[in-house]
């Protein structure tokens, strides 16, 4: 019923910037949340962003002041802009999205879009 993409991942330099997107696509939904993760190599996955029920979001210590999280409601799209980036943000990103069909709340994954950090 909904389908969902990530994308926005790529290489950038420190100090640089990204956004990331998970676009949702299908009918008879909208969107009324998203988490993102990361996961480094040989790590566990971390919480980067999460958004509470009142749609406001909690930031990972690691990132609160640098990344912002993001819905575009009219786009059916949820954004994390990523600046000031820096090597310990290398990771695999992935979004949580919360989705609403006719009063059923239902979780999906994004794909992973990887960001390298590197000089």
């Amino acid at each position: 019923q909904v389908q969902l993409v990530e994308s926005g991942g790529g290489l950038v330099q420190p100090g640089g910037s990204l956004r990331l997107s998970c676009a949702a696509s299908g009918s008879g939904f909208s969107i009324n949340g998203v988490d993102w993760f990361r996961q480094a190599p040989g790590k566990q996955r971390e919480l980067v962003a999460a958004m509470t029920s009142r749609g406001m979001t909690n930031y990972a210590d690691s990132v609160k002041g640098r990344f912002t999280s993001s819905v575009d409601n009219a786009k059916n799209t949820v954004y994390l802009q990523m600046n000031s980036l820096k090597p310990e943000d290398t990771a695999v990103y992935y979004c949580y999205v919360k989705v609403d069909t006719w009063g059923v709340i239902d979780g999906y994954w994004g794909q992973g879009t990887p960001v390298t950090v590197s000089s």
